[in-house]
């Protein structure tokens, strides 16, 4: 049972009222982290004015946008504005990212309208300085289902890159079962389990190992609707940039980005345009270093202000 619940924040406008006040950013200005030079910006991401203030003339290796998908979904911008609006995204990413470097993005496909916005985005992409490398699927063990169609149990992630990056194969927790293929490798006939580098399977375009994030979950950070799991994250990070590299994400929600590049010793240059979901991103920075934990379990980012001003 939850101690502090709190509804969805991008609904429910009486609480994003009393949120409001205790935020630190207002739109247009910046946090910048003295101690390993994060920053946290509350800007629109198809700005250009918005990116460079954000940015400056730091590069990154590496970028992760959770595209806010569920414009569509909720009827709120029709499909053609949306890419419209993403093609200005894609392209302040693409001049704030260095000459050789990643780019992932997450996406819905709604499967009751012709799984907009998904191939939208695909020819749209064909059209930036990007080229395809992954289609990835991320299963959601919760789904939605119905009975006369095939359960949902999905996330799409579509994987970019630019120039020539750095790839690191990473490897999953679940140990090599399979048996009985052989392949021949310099002269001779091995078996599977004796190829590779790890007794864990590497990580493909399916990624059945990384729980959704739910209530009971450490890292929960309540009153997030789209919260990505922070295995994750971590994976990406460590898969296509380097200790030490700048990595991006304009669409900061709960701040999961921001905190997985702490903890794997990157930069993050991240901002979203919600002035509610900057601070919750900079108080889980700040709940981890003096915690060691990575959400709120069982309470939430305003929990104590809250409890004051009822």
């Amino acid at each position: 049972m939850l101690n502090h619940p709190l509804a969805r924040l991008d609904r429910d406008g009486k609480l994003r009222k009393r949120l409001l006040p205790f935020c630190r950013l207002k739109p247009g200005e910046v946090w910048r982290d003295e101690r390993k030079g994060h920053s946290v910006g509350c800007f629109e991401a198809a700005s250009r004015e918005d990116v460079m203030s954000l940015c400056g003339r730091r590069r990154a290796s590496l970028a992760i946008h959770d595209l806010p998908y569920n414009f569509i979904a909720f009827d709120s911008r029709k499909t053609d504005e949306f890419i419209e609006w993403l093609y200005a995204v894609i392209a302040n990413t693409d001049e704030v990212l260095a000459k050789n470097s990643s780019l992932y993005l997450w996406i819905g496909a709604d499967q009751k309208n012709g799984f907009t916005p998904l191939p939208e985005l695909m020819l749209m992409m064909r059209d930036t300085n990007f080229t395809a490398r992954s289609f990835i699927t991320l299963r959601n063990q919760r789904g939605y289902g119905t009975q006369k169609n095939w359960m949902s149990v999905r996330q799409e992630l579509l994987y970019y890159t630019k120039g020539s990056p750095k790839f690191a194969p990473q490897y999953t927790d679940i140990p090599k079962a399979l048996k009985g293929y052989y392949k021949e490798v310099n002269g001779q006939m091995t078996e599977n389990t004796e190829r590779g580098r790890a007794d864990t399977i590497r990580a493909g375009n399916v990624w059945i190992d990384v729980q959704q994030v739910f209530y009971r979950m450490e890292e929960n950070v309540n009153g997030c609707y789209a919260q990505k799991p922070l295995k994750a994250i971590a994976r990406i990070i460590q898969a296509s940039s380097s200790s030490g590299d700048n990595v991006l994400d304009f669409f900061s929600h709960s701040g999961t980005t921001l905190l997985a590049a702490e903890m794997t010793g990157r930069r993050c240059l991240t901002m979203d345009i919600d002035p509610i979901f900057c601070e919750i991103t900079i108080r889980r920075i700040e709940h981890f270093r003096q915690t060691g934990r990575t959400g709120w379990q069982n309470s939430n980012p305003f929990a104590r202000e809250l409890e004051q001003i009822k």
